[in-house]
């Protein structure tokens, strides 16, 4: 299949109808190659950092237009019987470091965050199958340059009680550099579900998660508390699974008819962008 336009793209045409679209057009490209969840769309604001090191992913620097654009295409995917997910939580908007490479510090008090980085997250919490938490310190909230992805603080504290969230928080991949500064992958995984997480995303490496899944067994008979915190991200996870019927079915094997529609589609999508992007560029 061709590539999809980036959510910028479409984004920069104020067009909600194809906000809506574009999950749809993704949402369906997944089911068909045995996908159901995506892993977006990105709630990090468009501020120069985040430009720089996903230039595609984000769309705006205002909240507002951040959660226009994320809820239809939320409501796109969800046509299409995938579940989306928001991230990078609490904000890579002025993260000037790429998360798979290095650990970024945001230098950021915590009213600036609540007011902006945090604002998707709020407006969008009872629309969001999943939250994943992102591998960027922000030690003006928490003190110290450790990932929120491994923070109780950020976790249970801020998305759970504050912002009353209370679907699946997922970690971004632990194979990543952000979060390796803080240990080797098993030891992040059972860090992610101490702190309040409820799945660990390893995304390459099938001997990392064994190991990871070894240590996370390890501890629940170790530790009460931690067993317990397990069994509650287990429940939490089912619960979303029986409400998700686009879970319980399996498409089909695309067929060449089904992979030729879909990039027809994916070619007639992309060119009423075009158009629209070359109107606007018109003069009135």
């Amino acid at each position: 299949l061709a590539p999809a336009p980036s959510a910028a793209e479409v984004f920069a045409t104020g067009d909600r109808k194809l906000f809506r679209a574009h999950g749809r057009m993704i949402g369906d490209n997944c089911r068909a190659l045995g996908f159901n969840t995506n892993f977006a769309p990105a709630l990090d604001l468009a501020f120069p950092g985040a430009r720089k090191v996903m230039p595609g992913r984000v769309v705006s620097d205002q909240p507002k237009q951040v959660v226009a654009y994320a809820r239809q295409f939320l409501l796109g995917l969800s046509d299409a019987g995938v579940l989306g997910c928001g991230k990078h939580f609490p904000g890579l908007g002025e993260a000037s470091l790429d998360t798979h490479y290095k650990l970024p510090a945001v230098q950021k008090p915590f009213k600036k965050l609540w007011e902006q980085d945090l604002y998707p997250y709020r407006a969008l919490r009872r629309e969001l199958p999943m939250v994943m938490v992102s591998h960027a310190a922000y030690p003006e909230v928490t003190g110290n340059n450790g990932p929120a992805s491994l923070s109780r603080k950020w976790i249970a504290g801020v998305l759970r009680e504050k912002i009353g969230y209370r679907g699946v928080v997922v970690s971004d991949d632990l194979e990543m550099k952000g979060v390796l500064k803080a240990g080797p992958v098993h030891q992040a995984a059972v860090g992610h579900i101490r702190a309040g997480g409820n799945l660990c995303l390893i995304c390459h490496d099938e001997d990392s998660i064994v190991r990871a899944h070894q240590a996370l067994l390890e501890e629940t008979q170790r530790d009460r508390k931690f067993a317990k915190q397990a069994d509650e991200s287990f429940q939490r996870t089912l619960r979303l699974k029986a409400r998700s019927p686009g879970l319980r079915r399996m498409a089909p094997r695309p067929s060449p008819a089904k992979i030729e529609n879909l990039s027809r589609r994916l070619w007639e999508f992309s060119e009423r962008l075009r158009l629209e992007t070359l109107a606007r560029m018109e003069p009135s």
